[in-house]
């Protein structure tokens, strides 16, 4: 059995870093692949003594025109029993015309300007988007956070059936667009007003001995994790293979880091595979 992974999304989203880590995590990458090949490929693969076992397509690369095909393949090799995951890079718009102007790259969809041909990929890409098993926003992550990201994601695959991510974040900063979950943790004390805290982060023992020593925070906790503790073998047996559950704060520096480190901390403990991001800490 071949598990394959459709990689895609808009143009300047990092397609090739995740192509890059993908590689390194030990897929068997096919960079810059035709959708409508999609199917003649699964048939290479499958075949026995191919040696194949994970297989990361990567397509889009022109411009997302004809992604649409990729579609029947996937829907047929879901069919017939065969792991299909399709991942749709992403980044707002501002982040992608910010990336192109700095690389003085050509859109490789047409418009008058890249404003206006990223708009015209956007609906181009859709219907792949709305099929997506991982809408993964990379617009607030540098190079090295993507490549964990990935790593994070599509890893070691023995742990668990259903990946689970836990990532803080900044309201200030935006809710990460790729958040099934999302808990708010700025009815907490705030330790930014406190003055010898303030400059430190949740990661600091300080900062976690004041944020987990409010009686409120345990009490949120505990409801927290009554609360996954219901959803996530609910969302297993849906076949949900992917779960990103997003704990904010003001800043994304101190209460949201504490409280996701303990939520993760919780998760395995009871022998869920959770990996930990903490995306605006360093803001």
């Amino acid at each position: 059995m071949v598990e394959y992974l459709l990689v895609t999304g808009m143009s300047g989203a990092g397609r090739s870093t995740v192509a890059a880590a993908l590689e390194d995590a030990g897929w068997y990458v096919i960079d810059n692949m035709p959708a409508s090949l999609l199917s003649e490929v699964a048939d290479v693969v499958g075949r026995p003594g191919s040696g194949i076992e994970r297989v990361a397509l990567v397509t889009g690369r022109g411009g997302g025109a004809r992604i649409d095909e990729a579609l029947p393949a996937i829907d047929a090799l879901s069919a017939e029993g065969q792991g299909v995951s399709v991942v749709f890079l992403d980044a707002p718009d501002y982040v992608l015309v910010k990336r192109f102007e700095g690389t003085r790259r050509r859109h490789p969809i047409a418009g008058a300007n890249v404003e206006e041909a990223i708009a015209n990929e956007r609906r181009q890409l859709r219907a792949i988007r709305n099929r997506a098993d991982v809408v993964l926003d990379t617009g607030q992550l540098n190079v090295n956070q993507l490549r964990r990201r990935v790593f994070d994601l599509f890893g070691d695959t023995s742990q668990s059936s259903m990946r689970t991510s836990v990532v803080s974040f900044g309201y200030k900063h935006g809710v990460p667009p790729d958040s099934d979950l999302v808990f708010d943790s700025r009815f907490l004390p705030n330790p930014n007003w406190v003055e010898e805290l303030r400059g430190r982060t949740g990661l600091d023992g300080e900062v976690r001995q004041f944020v987990l020593g409010q009686q409120v925070t345990g009490e949120f906790l505990d409801r927290v994790d009554d609360l996954l503790v219901m959803l996530l073998p609910a969302y297993m047996a849906e076949g949900k293979s992917y779960l990103t559950i997003a704990v904010g704060c003001t800043g994304g520096r101190h209460r949201s880091v504490v409280l996701a480190e303990e939520v993760a901390r919780r998760l395995k403990e009871r022998g869920y595979s959770a990996s930990v991001l903490h995306r605006d800490i360093d803001l």
